[in-house]
């Protein structure tokens, strides 16, 4: 068998192999886009027949004329941004501890994932019980050490409410990124560092100079990652505030979710995901793009 009948059956073969996993990506992902998108161009006919009527482009048209939805792609926005910057800057602190040489060192890296293991809608009940107003532990340490004279109302002011989702957020997912790190820092050989350090480097240089360097696909991982999940918080903001108050923490998913189950307006919900999946496909594909630079960026000065 020559080498390119060879080369040939290995292909074969591995497009065999994936070819489940492939079915299952149309099944779950690819479907339900498509699907979403032929309900998009009808609007449902609340008489009797509750029969869809086609409509076109009608629904997306409506979306440019709605001033809630960009309320809520704000405040995803805002959401996202903040929330994945303060996880990378304390994951990757976390990861640079966990990578120490200490005893038990095992043991925390194991607890250090509890975070990221609860169910978030548990998760969630339990930091609205601790931002409470009136028996919340936050506003009782706060008065305990003197930083405020009253109840705060963290749920209830705008601010306030986008805060605690924050905070929420980056204490169940700030140990997710921090474990991704972690792999990326111990396949860093540490003949790296003594070379450096026999140059005359310091630690300060060798983490820029080495470590951000080669831990960067990592980086570049968890922030894609990052950036598509928190887009589509649903689960947190619907237990936390239910996107109040007054629509100040309402994500995208949110109303997306009110739209079709409390109003039924399935093909107006129906174009507001397919707006929104573009809009994310964009996001990522222009974070990867500048994320990528960066990396060369990185590599050529060293």
């Amino acid at each position: 068998m020559n080498t390119n009948s060879l080369e040939k059956q290995e292909k074969r073969t591995g497009w065999l192999l994936i070819s489940p996993a492939l079915f299952m990506i149309a099944l779950v992902f690819i479907y339900p886009i498509l699907r979403a998108f032929s309900l998009s161009v009808f609007t449902q006919n609340l008489g009797t027949q509750l029969q869809p009527i086609f409509s076109g482009l009608n629904n997306y048209q409506r979306i440019l004329a709605d001033g809630r939805f960009w309320q809520t792609l704000w405040n995803t926005t805002v959401f996202t941004s903040i929330s994945i910057i303060l996880e990378l800057i304390l994951g990757l602190f976390m990861a640079l501890i966990l990578n120490q040489s200490f005893k038990g060192r095992g043991l925390v890296r194991t607890t250090a994932l509890i975070p990221w293991a609860l169910p978030t809608a548990v998760m969630g009940l339990a930091w609205a019980w601790i931002f409470n107003d009136q028996y919340g532990v936050v506003n009782d340490i706060l008065q305990r050490l003197n930083i405020i004279n009253s109840p705060m109302t963290w749920l209830g002011e705008p601010s306030r409410a986008m805060f605690a989702l924050i905070i929420a957020d980056v204490w169940k997912t700030t140990p997710f990124i921090a474990i991704i790190l972690l792999a990326g820092l111990q396949s860093v050989s540490q003949d790296l560092y003594e070379a450096h350090a026999m140059d005359g480097a310091n630690s300060i240089q060798s983490f820029y100079q080495i470590t951000i360097p080669l831990i960067t696909p990592q980086i570049i991982i968890t922030l894609l990652f990052r950036f598509a999940q928190a887009f589509g918080i649903f689960d947190l903001v619907q237990v936390m505030t239910g996107g109040g108050p007054a629509g100040a923490t309402e994500t995208v998913s949110v109303y997306i979710y009110a739209t079709i189950r409390r109003y039924l307006d399935f093909g107006y919900g129906a174009a507001l995901v397919v707006v929104t999946f573009l809009l994310l496909i964009v996001a990522v594909c222009i974070a990867a793009f500048f994320l990528s630079k960066l990396r060369v960026n990185m590599i050529g000065d060293q």
